[in-house]
C-alpha cells in the first residue's frame, strides 16, 4: 500500500489510456523534431568567434578573426581572449613618481610630446595618450589589472634630453617608488620601447623589468649582446608609427594608383646603411632599372625627400620591398598597405604584430634575404595581377590594425593591443620579495603589510 502511494505521488495515478502504435509514432516524431530544432538553434546562435578558415571572394575571414559589417568592425576570437575587453589599466601620472617627467620631457623638461609624435617612434606617445582617454583606464591602483609606465625615452635620447647613463639611473629611481611594481615583480607593468633597440634603451632592463610586459615593434634585436629583450610569451609586438597623413579616413597625402598605371614591378626606398640586403637591392636596381626602382634618397639637407614625395614613389610599384636595417623590423612593411602595394619582407628574423589572429601569408610575401637577386624579381613578375589585387584587397581591410586610433574605433592598433594585453592579466601576483599569510594579507620579507610599504623600496 505504501509503495503504491509513493508511486502515485511521483508519477501520478495509473493511466487508463492504453499506449497504441499511434502514440509510439507520435513520440518518435516529437523526439526527432526536438533534435533538429535544437541543432538549428545551435547554429543560429553560434558565438561570433566561430570563423571559417578561408577567404571567400572579397570577404575577409579566418579561423580566428573576421570583419562583421561594412564599417569594418572587427570580431576577436573568444578562445584565449574572452567575449569582451574587461581590462582596467592604471596609468602612472607624471607628477606622482619622482623622475617620470625626466623620462617624458628630458632633464630640463624642454622636449614636447608633439615633437616626439613625429616619425616611426611616435607610438611611445600615442599609446600613452590613448590610454589616458581610454574607457579601460582606472584611477584606482587597487582595481587595476595592469599598470602603464609612460616614457618617451627613445625621443628624449635622440633629442639630447638624457644620455644612456641618465636613462638607466632614472628608470631605477622611478621603479623604486612603485609598491605595485614590487608586489608583482613587475609582471603587471607595461613599458613601451618603440625602436629597434627595444628595451635595451634601459641598459639594466634584464635586471629590473625582465618580467614586465614590453610593447615594441622589434622582436629580435639583441643590441650586440647575447640576450634579446623580447620574449614572445609575455611581450607584444606592435605596429610601427605610419605617418598620420596616410592613415586618416579623410583625404590622404597620397592615394593609391591602379596596378595598370604603376611604372615599376617593385621598389625599395631607403638608405643603404651598409647593410648587405639593401646594397644588393641597390645593385639589382642598377642592373634592372625598368623593373626595380631604388633611387638614391636624401633624408637631410636641401634635397631631403618630403613625406608626400616619399609616398608618391612608394605607390608607383606593385611590390614594396622591405629589407632589414639596423634591426629586423621595418616601417616600410606597414607603410606599404596604405599605398596598396604588396609588401615583400626581406628580413628573416622579423616578428609581426597580432600573429594570433592575422595570417600574413594572405596579405604579404616573405622572401629569404639570402636570395636577393634576379630570381626574386622573376618570381614577383610571375604573379598574376588578379592574385596581386586579391592580396591588396585583403590588406586594405586589415590595415586598420596598423592605425593608432581610440578604443572606440571598430578596428585599430590600440584596440588590438588591448585584446593582447587581456591575455596577460592574472588574478594573483607575487614575486620573490612578496609573501602572504593565512588571512590573505600580503607582506614583504620583514612581514610588513603591503599597504604600509613606503618608497623608495629596494629592487632586485
Amino acid at each position: 500500500m505504501g509503495s503504491t502511494n509513493i508511486k502515485s505521488r511521483l508519477f501520478g495515478p495509473p493511466s487508463s489510456t492504453p499506449c497504441t502504435r499511434s502514440h509510439q509514432i507520435g513520440a518518435l516524431a516529437l523526439i526527432a523534431l526536438t533534435f533538429f530544432t535544437t541543432r538549428l538553434l545551435d547554429q543560429s546562435f553560434t558565438p561570433s568567434a566561430s570563423y571559417s578558415s578561408h577567404f571567400d571572394g572579397n570577404d575577409f575571414e579566418s579561423d580566428v578573426i573576421r570583419f562583421s559589417d561594412e564599417r569594418g568592425s572587427l570580431r576577436w576570437p573568444r578562445h584565449g581572449y574572452g567575449s569582451d575587453i574587461f581590462l582596467k589599466i592604471y596609468v602612472y601620472d607624471e607628477n606622482e613618481i619622482d623622475g617620470l617627467k625626466q623620462l617624458l620631457y628630458g632633464r630640463d623638461g624642454r622636449i614636447s610630446p608633439e615633437s616626439c609624435l613625429k616619425g616611426q617612434w611616435g607610438t611611445q606617445v600615442k599609446i600613452h595618450k590613448l590610454l589616458l582617454k581610454s574607457r579601460f583606464r582606472t584611477h584606482k591602483k587597487a582595481d587595476a589589472d595592469l599598470f602603464f609606465v609612460p616614457s618617451y625615452v627613445k625621443c628624449v635620447r635622440m633629442m639630447g634630453g638624457l644620455n644612456d647613463k641618465e636613462i638607466n639611473q632614472t628608470y631605477v629611481k622611478v621603479l623604486s617608488q612603485m609598491p605595485y611594481f614590487r608586489l608583482s615583480g613587475g609582471r603587471d607593468h607595461i613599458f613601451v620601447f618603440p625602436s629597434g633597440a627595444g628595451a635595451h634603451l634601459f641598459k639594466s632592463w634584464a635586471t629590473f623589468i625582465n618580467r614586465s610586459i614590453i610593447l615594441t615593434p622589434e622582436g629580435n634585436r639583441t643590441d650586440k649582446r647575447d640576450t634579446s629583450a623580447f620574449n614572445t610569451w609575455k611581450d607584444i609586438i606592435i605596429p610601427g608609427n605610419v605617418d598620420d597623413g596616410m592613415t586618416t579616413n579623410g583625404v590622404r597625402l597620397v592615394e593609391p594608383l591602379p596596378l595598370s598605371k604603376r611604372k615599376y614591378l617593385a621598389n625599395y626606398l631607403g638608405r643603404a646603411q651598409g647593410k648587405i640586403g639593401r646594397l644588393q637591392l641597390i645593385a639589382l636596381a642598377k642592373q634592372l632599372p625598368d623593373k626595380l626602382e631604388c633611387p638614391e634618397l636624401k633624408f637631410s639637407g636641401p634635397d631631403k625627400l618630403g613625406k608626400t614625395d616619399y609616398f608618391l614613389h612608394l605607390r608607383n610599384a606593385k611590390f614594396c620591398l622591405a629589407p632589414r636595417g639596423e634591426s629586423s623590423w621595418t616601417l616600410r612593411f606597414y607603410e606599404s598597405f596604405f599605398v596598396e602595394c604588396v609588401p615583400v619582407l626581406l628580413s628573416d628574423h622579423a616578428e609581426l604584430p597580432f600573429q594570433n589572429v592575422v595570417d600574413y601569408s594572405l596579405i604579404s610575401i616573405k622572401w629569404p634575404s639570402s636570395r636577393i637577386d634576379t630570381e626574386l624579381l622573376e618570381y614577383l613578375e610571375s604573379i598574376p595581377d588578379k592574385s596581386i589585387e586579391e592580396m591588396i584587397a585583403r590588406g586594405r581591410r586589415l590595415r586598420c590594425l596598423w592605425v593608432y586610433g581610440p578604443d572606440s574605433e571598430p578596428c585599430s592598433a590600440f584596440s588590438a593591443i588591448l585584446w593582447e594585453l587581456q591575455r596577460k592579466t592574472r588574478r594573483f601576483h607575487h614575486s620573490p620579495e612578496t609573501f602572504w599569510l593565512h588571512n590573505g594579507s600580503i607582506v614583504n620579507r620583514d612581514l610588513v603589510e603591503f599597504n604600509k610599504w613606503k618608497p623608495p623600496m629596494p629592487l632586485p
